[in-house]
């Protein structure tokens, strides 16, 4: 029996096979976190797909519009207005913090469902402060070049 006293179906990918994705998806989203905080767009970007979504409400807390951008030059674009306003990058003094994740990688093992819980910290070499909080909902593909983000959808609160 499996979780919830649903009966188990034989699974395709390995249970090794299905961690080893599991670790090199929570890579794919430190690693976007980490290069949004620095301000390393190219890095940023070759985790994305070509195809990617990234959709967000409106954020008064930091003051941007809702946005729902398509594609890699569109996420650039976004990143750049977002260094460039002081809300990512060097000198910004801000840092994105992921916790609470959960990953479910397909029966096929191609695909997976990430959630989690995220901080955004301002003020953070002076009086460290969190300036929003709220969650990813992230769709994955695996590529020819490994794990790459295929969709974002964030909430706040």
């Amino acid at each position: 029996m499996g979780v919830g006293g649903t009966a188990m179906t034989e699974d395709p990918v390995a249970p090794a096979a299905r961690v080893a994705a599991e670790l090199e998806i929570r890579n794919v989203l430190a690693l976007l976190a980490q290069l949004a905080d620095r301000g390393d767009i190219d890095g940023y970007v070759a985790l994305l797909t070509d195809d990617v979504v990234w959709a967000m409400p409106e954020n008064p807390a930091i003051g941007l519009a809702a946005s729902e951008r398509r594609g890699r030059d569109e996420i650039v674009t976004g990143q750049r207005e977002r260094i460039a306003a002081g809300l990512q990058g060097p000198g910004s003094d801000t840092m994105h913090v992921l916790s609470t994740i959960s990953v479910e990688v397909s029966r096929d093992g191609d695909t997976a469902v990430a959630r989690s819980y995220f901080q955004y910290w301002g003020t953070t070499t002076t009086e460290p402060a969190v300036k929003n909080l709220g969650r990813y909902h992230d769709e994955l593909r695996r590529t020819s070049d490994g794990w790459k983000l295929a969709r974002r959808t964030i909430t706040f609160g």
